[in-house]
């Protein structure tokens, strides 16, 4: 019997480029980011998810460049807020219960918006840098 879970799965097709574009969605970014954050620190998880949703934008035909591709400023943000909730959740229960209700909680993809004007977030400099939020502090 497989013991694959739908987070195990999701982050496999992104460690070896494989994961069809069209399920690299918000929510699989979510679950990559929590499987990172249990399984790293939050500096060690950024490094990681860093090079490799990097490596999967090449390897998918997308370019990482200040318009397109890799988003610094977003992959930190939810960096920090899946970690405030892996710190606080069972981490005993199964990965993908866990992813559930972490998106339930965070998914919504108007979630940065909360944080950041559109502009901030949307700049070039937001997407090659760290930028602190200009509308109210992280949690």
């Amino acid at each position: 019997m497989s013991t694959t879970t739908d987070v195990d799965a999701i982050v496999a097709g992104l460690l070896d480029c494989t994961l069809p574009r069209e399920q690299w969605t918000h929510e699989a970014h979510l679950k990559a980011g929590l499987w990172h954050a249990l399984r790293h620190s939050p500096p060690e998880a950024l490094a990681l998810l860093r090079s490799r949703i990097g490596a999967y934008n090449v390897a998918s035909g997308v370019a990482n460049t200040p318009t397109s591709g890799y988003h610094e400023t977003i992959t930190r943000f939810y960096v920090h807020v899946i970690d405030d909730f892996v710190q606080h959740a069972d981490r005993r229960r199964p990965v993908d219960e866990l992813a559930k209700t972490m998106i339930d909680r965070l998914g919504a993809r108007d979630l940065p918006f909360r944080y950041y004007s559109r502009e901030r977030l949307l700049s070039p400099a937001a997407r090659l840098g760290w930028l602190e939020p200009d509308l109210a502090a992280l949690p």
